[in-house]
């Protein structure tokens, strides 16, 4: 702080305070992005119980050579984040029937969960090969293209999932993502308001889309957007550290700190929310000087 800074007015010393907020927001926005939303599966424990997998086990044993059983055992390790034991299986399905394109899509995602994003694509090209009417694989191996950085690509997978099914909310999430990557926002929100509009219950295209309206500096916007991403899952931290930046954005510092303080609850690791946080409260501090 200069010399000069115990002579100014009070007017002047929360205006110099909101400016310095928006110099480091813009830093902020810099290197926010949805980049990691619909390309992780929720880990669903429940479907890793004993007692489904006891149930699926069942099934293999009465009928050992059934490669769809070992299929679907493969997927209930998967959801649950087993995924060793989700390759397994889905080796095992391969080996009893090789043109079982579901379960090469399904080994796909194991691959990418576990970041090996060349086998992955290898088995989405396995899959469209047997079966090339299978969207499922084309938005995989599309979503496996963006996240690897690869976005003609991928847009090249997603252009051709959305002429294929123009009503898939997946493709145009995906698509909106690799959009907003290149920072062509308004493309970004477009894509993600079809999204919303195919599948308004889904939350990530909402946070997705506020993140998009921050970044052109449009704040109630984005505020709307990451309120009902908060209300459609009260468990995201990307959407409730989002609403921080939006609140912040507009000056409402006490409801930022509450938003971030949220965020940092759900995932400690988050640093939006961290160093939004700390911004927020310097801004309190100085405002009521």
């Amino acid at each position: 702080m200069g010399v000069f800074a115990g002579i100014l007015p009070r007017t002047s010393i929360k205006l110099a305070a909101r400016l310095t907020g928006a110099a480091a927001l813009c830093l902020v926005l810099a290197a926010c992005q949805t980049s990691d939303i619909y390309s992780n599966v929720p880990i669903d424990r429940a479907a890793g119980s004993s007692a489904n997998i006891d149930s699926l086990t069942a099934v293999i044993q009465s009928n050992p050579r059934d490669a769809s059983a070992y299929n679907t055992r493969g997927i209930a390790y998967g959801q649950a984040g087993r995924l060793d034991k989700a390759m397994e299986d889905f080796n095992t399905a391969l080996k009893l029937d090789p043109n079982s394109y579901q379960a090469f899509a399904n080994r796909a995602l194991v691959e990418r969960r576990r970041g090996n994003m060349p086998n992955a694509i290898a088995d989405y090209d396995r899959a469209l090969r047997i079966n090339p009417a299978y969207d499922t694989a084309l938005i995989g191996r599309g979503n496996t293209y963006r996240l690897m950085g690869r976005y003609n690509e991928a847009l090249r997978d997603f252009d051709e999932a959305i002429r294929r099914n123009s009503y898939d909310a997946r493709a145009f999430h995906n698509r909106g993502l690799i959009y907003q990557a290149q920072g062509q926002h308004t493309f970004a929100i477009e894509d993600f308001s079809t999204a919303i509009v195919l599948n308004p219950k889904a939350e990530e295209p909402y946070t997705a889309r506020g993140i998009s309206y921050l970044k052109i500096n449009d704040p109630a916007a984005a505020l709307s957007d990451l309120s009902d991403a908060v209300n459609l899952d009260k468990n995201s931290a990307m959407a409730w550290a989002g609403r921080g930046v939006a609140l912040e954005m507009q000056g409402k510092y006490t409801d930022a700190v509450r938003s971030y303080n949220r965020a940092l609850g759900l995932d400690s690791n988050n640093d939006l929310a961290r160093e939004g946080l700390g911004r927020a409260q310097r801004a309190q501090q100085q405002a009521s000087r």
